[in-house]
């Protein structure tokens, strides 16, 4: 069977939070809702529901959700960032015939904009996925390996018999993926080619 990686997206291929942030001021201002956006965009990884779910009432989490998401077209893009490492990581992936699949908790068309957008490509986008829900996904592409930076990332790769490889460019630190059950842990993507090499030899 072919090589096939899976790979979270928010703060493990891309840098999105300053878009991020700014989407959440635009829609505060719009709405007149207080958002910490900066504490927001420190907790990324769980679904957007959950978090708009601490500024909004919960008859008004639905509509924020959907606003948000058309904020986001014009507001995220121009503020995202490759992180460190992560075209070099998809390209460690194609060197070897392998298949890059992107599981995130993004909103999938707001995804593939955003990896558009930086020009990533890859062979699957599949979004809307959180902890054990991303390892349905990572079995159905047959990914053995998935990278993420949050600890979901880690049930969601456990979920499919993957090997779970955290990187520390998220919220938590290596010892924290460790602990969560992370089989490898690199400080961020520039690392990840050499992983590969050897995990495949």
């Amino acid at each position: 069977m072919a090589l096939t990686v899976g790979f979270d997206l928010d703060m493990t291929l891309l840098d999105t939070r300053p878009g991020i942030k700014a989407t959440y001021d635009v829609l505060a201002a719009e709405t007149g809702t207080r958002i910490d956006s900066d504490l927001a965009v420190s907790r990324l990884g769980p679904p957007l529901a959950r978090e708009i779910a601490h500024w909004f009432p919960a008859d008004r989490v639905d509509a924020a959700v959907a606003r948000y998401r058309e904020l986001y077209r014009e507001h995220a893009l121009p503020g995202t960032l490759l992180l460190p490492g992560a075209a070099e990581a998809v390209a460690a992936v194609r060197a070897l015939g392998g298949r890059v699949a992107v599981i995130t908790g993004k909103y999938e068309p707001n995804a593939r904009l955003q990896l558009d957008h930086v020009g990533l490509v890859v062979d699957v986008v599949q979004g809307d996925l959180w902890a054990e829900t991303k390892g349905a996904a990572l079995r159905a592409h047959g990914a053995g390996v998935y990278v993420g930076d949050h600890l979901g990332d880690i049930l969601g790769a456990r979920a499919a018999d993957a090997v779970a490889v955290g990187v520390a460019t998220g919220p938590y630190g290596p010892e924290e993926l460790r602990a969560a059950g992370a089989d490898v842990v690199l400080t961020d993507l520039t690392g990840f080619p050499a992983w590969l090499a050897a995990h495949t030899a």
